[in-house]
């Protein structure tokens, strides 16, 4: 029981934590309008003492180990890149420069070799094929047989990092996964021939060393970095479905011992310098501009005996029992394991394969244990989960970029209208980018409300060390908030280049703000609408109120904004091009992923919800139980189930947003349900979490949900008696047939503008299950064909309101897929 407790103990003091992704659906603004007590739910793949955490990190989804700079490898292609393809320019060797992914070695009188990393036409060095290929060349020509070198650092020559990991695309683009097992051999044999030379090597870090690039670091006999801020160490590859497979599996736990590299190997998390120092990961932590001479005098110190080389990090006792004794790893992977299973729900191969390759090379010793990695690493490659992750993020990289052509306005200053929890969030995200930001709400109580929210928010970044005091006080210096009570307020907005709108649902206020707006700002100004139910349209209609509707757009955040990854930016017919491009900009540098969406009822997120709503009120009106709705659509993959999300969100909201949609222009697609089931327990005042009443009762805040009598009475009402045990994928296939045929007809209507654009909104929007990739993804997996048919024989049995789209019938006909055929 000692030793129970201490593993325990130990592995929640580090929990294995690991974002996939960010549940957004149940905080739309529409749907999170008015509810000012929801949170945000998110799926973590590992955490110890598991529950499902309501509070979510600042979204940089699905890092890879290129994530540092998404935004240059948009639109990559998923052949073998060319330097024609790419953009790259064809390299030709000189004496100055010798070769392309490094510069010439530079040898001190010392006898310390300096190889740099560096790719003059990438913003970032990442472990490429071709990056593998010329190490060999560079070694064997100027490091091998040069009895003169005495010690060796690495380095990067780019201000922007170390290596920021190897390039995804390098093995998508491979057809057969296998081959990579040799590829992957080739690399580790070259990391050997290294070691072989028998000098000391020194990783000088700086910037992100992220998956391969950590993975080089490793091989090294004694690691520094600097202190700065963009400076992470990390092992990111679960998630994109993979393991490090460069020797990570092996070397990492040998260095900062089993449980921290489980952590990091599990989670994906980043660490950072003072983190990476106390666990062993480095060894010393400079300031940047002493890095390089710091390395040089370390690798001299190595070579003459002056400084020792690293060596694992001295355990406790306590770890001790843990990892080297075998009841404590015995109870350490049943943990692990345990852990994995509650979180993934068997969903996500990755972190088992990880743990295999551990636990594997703990009692193979040799060289086996990195066979096996790789072979491994090849297998998950080759799994339909791996490229569903990697096709999420070749996703976020692609919405980086912006149609149309048209160049956005210069901005320096943004004007928040409104200082609610949504109001208040987009001031926080814009004023950490750097923005200046006027807060201004109807009195000074309520501006100050907002103002709390942010100050709140940045005092708990700063005690999980997540920012800074220096940063803390800049930003607030950078929010100016103003109420209709400050005499000087016109004066702010009169330097105001981007005003953002987030208000009450009241299309009259909303266009008499513009109208108080357009009187003070420039004519460049850019009007944003947060609004999720208006048309945008019906907002920037030229009159009275709106002289400037060309400059008027809609910019929709989901709640908590700070947290949430998504933004719909929607256009009307009249917007012009620079206002959307202003729009994409801002929202961009925001660290959001804009997906642009027609002005339509619900835009496209909520809008495919409608239709999730009213099945779920029709499976409800049949008898199928509560906790089996949700049980059933969290195994397909969803962060929370069904009637969990509407509890979270508010009962009210839910009904509001489905009598909306229901009134709209989808027609027969918002039909089969009964919305009198959330209509009648808003009468009741079941409101849901924020009344601690809603389908479940609440109480406390770790209390487990519970279906009261009162609801099992009303819900016998209801049904009318009727009870069902239809099975749980008859229930996830009913729900997701009504989304999927939803998201499609968005695609058919142009409501989205491709594929890719559907599965990230959906993906981000309302956590539809990464491992699947996204809608479209999952119909090009599953098959269009027998979607359609799924469809039909709902159509049959449950009415029109399953009648698939065109845009399905016709890709079922011609067996065409939405990624590729």
């Amino acid at each position: 029981m000692l030793l129970s407790s201490a593993v325990r103990k130990s592995l929640a003091a580090s929990p294995l934590r690991r974002q996939v992704v960010l549940m957004g659906g149940q905080h739309s603004s529409l749907l999170g309008r008015g509810a000012t007590t929801s949170r945000a739910a998110s799926i973590r793949l590992l955490d110890v003492n598991y529950t499902m955490h309501h509070q979510l990190p600042t979204a940089t989804p699905f890092s890879s180990a290129a994530a540092a700079v998404q935004e240059e490898t948009a639109a990559k292609p998923s052949s073998p890149p060319s330097s024609s393809v790419t953009g790259e320019k064809p390299f030709v060797p000189s004496p100055d420069r010798k070769y392309k992914h490094f510069q010439n070695v530079e040898l001190t009188p010392t006898g310390v070799a300096i190889i740099r990393f560096d790719n003059p036409d990438k913003k970032v060095n990442t472990l490429s094929f071709a990056l593998m290929r010329e190490a060999q060349t560079m070694w064997e020509a100027d490091i091998a047989s040069n009895n003169d070198i005495k010690s060796i650092v690495f380095t990067s020559a780019k201000e922007s990092g170390f290596i920021a990991g190897a390039d995804i695309f390098d093995i998508s683009s491979v057809k057969d996964k296998s081959t990579l097992v040799p590829v992957i051999e080739e690399a580790l044999k070259f990391f050997l021939h290294m070691k072989s030379k028998k000098v000391p090597m020194v990783a000088a870090i700086h910037g992100p060393a992220l998956g391969g690039g950590l993975e080089w670091a490793l091989w090294c006999d004694y690691r520094i970095c600097t202190d700065s801020k963009s400076t992470k160490l990390g092992l990111p590859e679960v998630k994109l479905g993979l393991l490090p497979g460069f020797g990570g599996t092996q070397n990492l736990p040998a260095l900062v011992g089993i449980q921290g590299a489980m952590d990091m190997m599990l989670t994906g998390k980043n660490i950072l310098p003072d983190k990476a120092k106390k666990m062993g990961l480095v060894d010393l932590v400079v300031a940047p501009q002493s890095l390089e001479s710091v390395a040089i005098e370390t690798a001299e110190g190595l070579a003459n005996g002056k400084v020792k080389k690293s060596k694992p990090k001295k355990k406790s006792l306590v770890n001790r029992l843990i990892e080297d004794t075998p009841p404590g790893q015995y109870l350490m992977w049943s943990k692990v394991k345990e852990t994995v299973d509650k979180t993934t729900d068997g969903n996500y191969p990755a972190p088992y394969e990880i743990i295999d390759c551990v636990k594997y090379g703990l009692a193979h010793p040799g060289m086996e244990k990195f066979k096996h990695e790789r072979e491994g690493f090849a297998k998950l490659a080759a799994t339909k989960e791996s490229e569903a992750l990697i096709g999420i993020f070749d996703g976020t990289t692609q919405m980086k970029k912006l149609s149309s052509g048209a160049d956005p306005i210069k901005v320096k200053k943004v004007a928040v209208m409104g200082a609610g929890l949504m109001g208040a969030g987009i001031a926080q995200v814009t004023a950490e980018k750097g923005y200046d930001v006027l807060l201004k709400d109807r009195d000074d109580s309520a501006v100050g409300r907002g103002v709390s929210y942010m100050t709140d928010n940045w005092e708990k970044k700063c005690k999980r060390k997540r920012m800074t005091n220096y940063e803390f006080n800049t930003n607030s210096s950078r929010v100016t908030p103003l109420s209709d009570q400050t005499e000087s307020w016109k004066r702010h907005f009169a330097s105001a280049d981007l005003v953002i709108e987030a208000v009450f649902e009241d299309l009259a206020l909303k266009r008499k703000i513009i109208q108080q707006v357009e009187e003070v700002t420039p004519d460049h100004c850019v009007f944003a609408t947060n609004t999720s139910a208006i048309p945008i349209a019906d907002i920037a209609a030229p009159g009275e109120e709106v002289k400037r509707s060309e400059n008027v757009v809609g910019m929709h955040y989901f709640s908590p904004v700070p947290s949430m990854p998504l933004l719909e930016i929607i256009p009307h017919a009249g917007t012009s091009g620079e206002a959307l491009a202003t729009a994409f900009a801002v929202g961009n540098k925001q660290g959001k992923t804009c997906i642009v969406v027609k002005d339509v009822p619900g835009f496209y997120v909520n809008r495919c919800l409608g239709p999730i709503l009213m099945e779920v009120s029709a499976l409800v009106k049949e008898g199928v139980p509560l906790d089996r709705l949700d049980n059933a659509m969290r195994k397909f993959g969803m962060p929370v189930g069904p009637i969990t999300l509407i509890d979270n969100v508010g009962v009210d909201v839910a009904s509001k947003v489905s009598s909306y949609l229901a009134s709209a222009d989808l027609g027969v697609r918002m039909g089969g349900g009964d919305l009198s089931l959330m209509s009648k327990m808003v009468e009741k005042g079941w409101l849901g979490k924020k009344t601690n009443q809603g389908f479940y009762t609440y109480s406390g805040k770790k209390g487990k949900p519970t279906i009261g009598a009162e609801v099992t009475s009303y819900l016998k009402e209801f049904t009318g008696g009727n009870t069902s045990d239809l099975s749980e994928t008859e229930i996830q296939n009913r729900i997701v047939a009504r989304l999927v045929n939803e998201a499609a007809m968005c695609l058919q209507d142009e409501i989205i503008e491709n594929p890719v654009c559907g599965d990230i909104g959906l993906v981000f929007g309302i956590g539809f299950a990464p491992f699947r990739g996204g809608v479209f993804r999952y119909l090009d997996s599953l098959g269009t064909s027998s979607f359609v048919d799924m469809m039909n024989g709902y159509a049959e049995t449950k009415g029109e309101h399953f009648e698939p789209c065109q845009l399905l019938k016709d890709y079922a006909s011609s067996g065409k897929k939405f990624h590729g055929n």
